[in-house]
């Protein structure tokens, strides 16, 4: 494979991405958390829009996959800005892919973006997970520790690294709230989340859907789906959702 594409976000980190040529809304796939533009989801959408001559759009967020950074260093504020510097690759409106994490930058997004947004594809998306579910689950011991440290390890089921979770993820993702406030989403949305997930469970989804307002919000449950959703039929109901919103 070649070599992916830089850019330079206004803050100066240096971002990997790889764009297809194609016809618009362009599709932009946003990763998840220690996540980076190889993965499955990912490469099945770059294989449709190859397949179907559709624009697309996939990066790594600085200190994820070829993009330079420091993981520790970085925050939701920053990958979320690294995502709106990749966005401003593109002309015209746009259909968001977010998995995960990127779930929660989809919706960063379109909160800035407005009315550029045709479409959104959430994935087990993670809105407000390091206030929820990581700093919502530590032990006494955990948040102390921290406090004191300024980071606590996880294990992590997806490899033998654990999870380095910094007090600047904590604490800046605070100001990156989605659920608390108003969340308008005045365009088609259509939420994917497997009813086996315990990373972010199907509460968090009905939690979305419950929150946010507006006029064509879905959400679908695959009964037996884990977090990866990357089985064939799984990465068909993604390809499928992205095609009916960009048939609308």
């Amino acid at each position: 494979m070649t070599e992916p594409s830089f850019l330079v976000t206004p803050e100066g980190r240096r971002i990997a991405y790889r764009l297809t040529d194609g016809e618009g809304p362009a599709v932009v796939f946003c990763g998840g958390f220690k996540s980076d533009m190889e993965g499955t989801k990912a490469l099945h959408l770059q294989a449709w829009a190859e397949r179907t001559g559709r624009a697309f759009l996939r990066f790594d967020y600085s200190g994820h996959g070829q993009s330079e950074g420091a993981f520790l260093d970085g925050s939701i504020g920053d990958w979320f800005k690294d995502a709106r510097a990749a966005c401003g690759l593109l002309a015209g409106p746009l259909l968001l892919v977010g998995s995960s994490m990127g779930g929660w930058i989809s919706l960063l997004l379109a909160r800035e973006m407005g009315a550029r947004v045709a479409g959104l594809v959430g994935i087990a998306a993670a809105p407000d997970f390091t206030e929820d579910s990581m700093w919502g689950g530590f032990t006494a011991a955990q948040r102390e520790a921290l406090q004191r440290a300024g980071q606590v390890i996880l294990p992590s089921d997806y490899s033998d690294e654990p999870y380095i979770i910094t007090r600047r993820l904590i604490e800046e993702g605070r100001g990156r709230l989605v659920l608390r406030d108003p969340l308008e989403l005045g365009f088609p949305v259509r939420l994917l989340q497997g009813t086996a997930d315990v990373d972010v469970p199907p509460s968090v989804a009905l939690r979305l859907l419950d929150h946010a307002a507006g006029p064509d919000i879905r959400l679908t449950l695959v009964k037996g789906a884990d977090h990866r959703f990357s089985t064939p039929e799984c990465l068909r109901m993604i390809e499928q959702a992205v095609e009916e919103l960009l048939a609308r």
